[in-house]
């Protein structure tokens, strides 16, 4: 995109420009010096997020040595003056709207800017600039006002970056989509060290340790950032995002760590880590203030409409749940999956997200959700073998969830998935143990950008799952994405996936298409 630095450079110095801190609050009261002549400090790029019909949050963070082992990405110990420009055309010709931030060394030098009195259903480029220094243009797009009818939605989601596991070409892929916005569904990154890996690269002894405090997770999100491909779809579509168990440790639940060496760990002391890593992750994501942490508490579930075809709710299947029952034993004696005191959501996220089942209009209602909502046995035969970190340990919460859809009269209830690294098409009845239990609901999960490597298209696994869940209709495990298109009248998926990560420049293909009609809970190939 061509950009005139000769037209930013001149407004830099605009007295009515507002001096406002990073997270939106005004400071006009100093101002704020550039960082001296010490390198690019947009290293890790620009986003946008959290789109609405007249709003959107933008994103930089600045670094110009992403990789200093202190996690302040190379910058001084002082706040620095971010200036931003907000236009409709991509040559910056018709500039809506110019101002400033301030980045702060306690956010890590990061900006959230929100900016407010869009036009809806509009497309908008943006740029920011801190001393001589401008950063790539960005695009993004609100959504359809609320009370609008859009056409049609074109969006995709992902989920699992997993660095050591491979390229993450599917982004370049999903930058040239034509989407309106990105879901994310967790494992942005993953905490472990990076030592080995399927890159065949030598990595840094700095990126060899499991991820603790706030530095290293920095410069873990420094690492996964500094990709271009990654880079590349956050400058060319908003993103959603929601996190899953990486962004803080593998399979925590609540207050409770889940680490092998250490099964009884203090919680103060893993609530410690989990303050670390949320800071990290509000630092280096495109979030608004309401998802500013406050220590290791974070308010992640919200609710975002498009118009009157689509409400994104997007559910935090982590911090509220219940520790995960029955632990390594045979899961098809496991009792405690019904526990009905069991949960994902806790009872106020859970009360929150039935009360919008009840009150939403939309004609399809998408929840963003984190780990498999409906049931996967892994062996063909009576008994039930499940895995107990996704919804298959919480049963009874599935239970109330799909019936009171159900009995809400949600028109179109499609659950979109990550986590597996596996892509499914499935229905959601509302009782798995019933037969005869009607299908309420649609979901597809969507495969890994890298986790787990290459793939193959069908596994052994994949055969049982096929074979022991009648109500799941498709089973592919390579790498990619899921673009959807969604109208009036018809959900379409399209499971996009790569031949290869291990090595780059893999192309992309849709291996398979799963279609939901209108008022129809069934999904079938098209």
């Amino acid at each position: 995109m061509t950009v005139s630095r000769r037209r930013f450079l001149a407004a830099g110095g605009a007295g009515s420009a507002a001096v406002l801190l990073g997270t939106g609050a005004w400071d006009a009261s100093t101002t704020y010096a550039a960082p001296a002549a010490a390198g690019n400090p947009f290293t890790l790029g620009v986003a946008s997020g959290d789109p609405k019909y007249d709003s959107v949050v933008l994103w930089t963070r600045l670094a110009t040595d992403p990789f200093a082992v202190d996690g302040k990405g190379g910058m001084p110990d002082r706040s620095v003056r971010v200036e931003y420009e907000v236009a409709r055309d991509e040559h910056f010709r018709h500039v809506v709207r110019r101002s400033s931030v301030v980045a702060t060394p306690e956010l890590g030098h990061s900006v959230h800017p929100e900016i407010h009195g869009l036009l809806p259903d509009h497309v908008y480029y943006y740029r920011f600039r801190t001393g001589h220094q401008i950063s790539a243009v960005g695009r993004t797009r609100t959504t359809p006002h609320p009370f609008a009818s859009p056409r049609e939605l074109k969006f995709a989601f992902a989920s699992c970056n997993a660095w050591q596991d491979g390229y993450f070409t599917a982004y370049d892929h999903m930058a040239n989509e034509d989407l309106d916005l990105v879901v994310h569904l967790g494992d942005y990154l993953y905490e472990s060290g990076v030592k080995n890996n399927k890159r065949g690269v030598t990595t840094d002894p700095r990126f060899h340790t499991e991820t603790f405090d706030l530095a290293r997770y920095r410069l873990q999100y420094s690492l996964y950032k500094s990709e271009a491909p990654l880079q590349a779809a956050h400058a060319a579509h908003p993103w959603i995002h929601t996190f899953d168990d990486h962004e803080v440790e593998n399979n925590w639940a609540g207050d409770i760590s889940q680490i092998d060496t250490e099964p009884d760990q203090d919680r103060a002391v893993f609530r410690a880590r989990r303050a670390q890593a949320f800071q990290a992750l509000y630092e280096n994501m495109p979030l608004r203030h309401e998802q500013m942490p406050a220590g290791p508490d974070i308010r992640y579930h919200r609710r975002l409409p498009y118009g009157r075809l689509a409400d994104f709710t997007i559910l935090d299947t982590r911090q509220y749940r219940s520790d995960q029952v029955c632990g390594d034993t045979d899961s098809s004696t496991c009792g405690d999956r019904y526990d009905p005191d069991n949960t994902m959501l806790g009872g106020k996220q859970r009360a929150w997200l039935l009360d919008g089942f009840k009150r939403s209009h939309a004609r399809w209602q998408v929840l963003g959700n984190q780990t498999p909502m409906g049931q996967t046995d892994w062996t063909p035969g009576p008994e039930t073998h499940v895995w107990t970190d996704p919804w298959d340990g919480y049963v009874a919460e599935r239970n109330k969830l799909l019936g009171v859809a159900q009995d809400s009269g949600v028109r179109n209830l499609v659950v979109i998935t990550g986590d597996r690294h596996q892509n499914y098409a499935l229905e959601l009845k509302r009782d798995y143990d019933a037969p005869e239990s009607a299908s309420v609901g649609t979901e597809f999960v969507g495969t890994s950008i890298t986790s787990g490597g290459d793939g193959a298209d069908m596994t052994d696994q994949g055969k049982q799952f096929l074979a022991a869940n009648a109500h799941l209709k498709f089973f592919n495990s390579q790498r990619g994405y899921v673009r959807v298109t969604v109208d009036q009248k018809q959900w379409r998926s399209d499971f996009r996936v790569l031949p290869y990560v291990q090595t780059p420049g893999a192309t992309i293909s849709t291996r398979a298409t799963y279609v939901v009609e209108d008022r129809n809970p069934h999904v079938h190939s098209a």
